[in-house]
């Protein structure tokens, strides 16, 4: 057995994290005993990762594991190759680690491996041993069943409109030459995924009006900032630009800022997503398992083209998450269908 292997699997973890790990290897993956798989972990979160190789040993399929840490320094330049080449062979990769400031092309090093060898992958970015005795103890099969409605009706829409008390008013018209994507948790060839999951998501075609973080923010900046609802940052977008931002904590607005003019696409709305994991009940100021709160998050930056179809790109990708959404979908028949009032679906699972 190699010896990164060797070292997960002698590593104790608390019982609680067992039936997450359950979950993401058994439910959410679907991963047989003839596959190969690429679990890939770092110091701090390699217990978490050693519930998880515990669940692969168990099913007797083959796996490789690598803690970052033990190949390159961080943060990251790019993915280290052994990992880039152990992904060449395997069906499935599995990515549990705690992320660090400017390491977005390492990780898109690897999920372009993905999206060219459609593998079935599994993002676990930050995370915790809260979200593994949370989010990822959601119904999964409920969460997917959400979703496929929701899916269902925003393919049809061709205008959303979602407000909140905080002060959202945004309305976003929609291409239809770009795809929804659900990623509920049960992950597929077709679209990877993050675990937690529960989503819908698309690019937009344009999107204007005011989007207030009462939730949280992402990447780096959500570790820093935690939870926002005594600071909350009001974003401002015109033709699906950021054209101001403003938040009482001025650090916050000051680093959002600089983050999202990166690039010339960085101020650009990328990703429209509503959240369905009706498992998960209040936001915790993780990102990984906040967007999949039931809602509305979008995200600045890169739009996954290679998915949606949007035909531009950035270096960098950052989400906000707002709270008790209001949400109207209009189709092209004049019809409007609210399916959120006050952050509850009115769709049932």
């Amino acid at each position: 057995m190699p010896e990164t292997a060797a070292h997960l699997l002698s590593l104790d973890f608390p019982d609680d994290f067992t039936p997450g790990a359950r979950s993401a290897v058994r439910t959410c993956l679907r991963i047989q005993p003839d596959e190969k798989i690429t679990l890939i972990t770092d110091r701090v979160t390699e217990r978490i990762a050693a519930s998880i190789a515990r669940q692969l040993q168990d099913l007797g399929c083959r796996w490789n594991g690598f803690v970052l840490e033990d190949l390159a320094p961080r943060p990251l330049t790019d993915m280290p190759a052994a990992v880039l080449e152990d992904m060449e062979t395997s069906d499935v990769s599995i990515f549990a680690v705690q992320v660090q400031q400017n390491e977005l092309r390492s990780r898109m090093q690897m999920t372009d491996i993905v999206n060219r060898r459609h593998m079935r992958h599994a993002h676990m970015v930050n995370i915790t041993a809260e979200i593994m005795c949370d989010g990822m103890r959601a119904d999964y099969d409920k969460v997917d069943r959400l979703s496929q409605q929701v899916l269902e009706r925003v393919r049809r829409a061709r205008r959303i409109r979602a407000t909140t008390a905080a002060g959202t008013d945004i309305t976003s018209d929609m291409n239809p030459d770009y795809k929804w994507f659900k990623t509920s948790g049960i992950i597929s060839s077709e679209k990877w995924g993050n675990l937690p999951g529960g989503e819908c998501f698309t690019s937009p075609g344009e999107v204007n009006g005011t989007f207030v973080v009462d939730g949280v923010v992402g990447d780096w900046l959500c570790a820093r900032y935690g939870l926002l609802a005594a600071t909350p940052l009001a974003i401002h977008i015109e033709q699906n630009r950021i054209v101001r931002c403003s938040s009482s904590n001025q650090e916050l607005e000051r680093d959002f800022w600089a983050y999202t003019h990166t690039d010339e696409n960085s101020d650009r709305v990328g990703e429209f997503a509503i959240g369905t994991n009706i498992g998960v009940h209040k936001v915790i100021g993780n990102i990984l398992q906040d967007e999949k709160f039931p809602g509305i998050h979008i995200a600045f930056g890169n739009p996954y083209g290679e998915h949606t179809g949007a035909p531009w790109r950035s270096g960098t990708h950052i989400d906000v998450v707002g709270l008790g959404f209001n949400i109207w979908l209009q189709y092209a028949t004049g019809e409007t269908d609210q399916i959120m009032r006050e952050g509850r679906f009115l769709i049932s699972a």
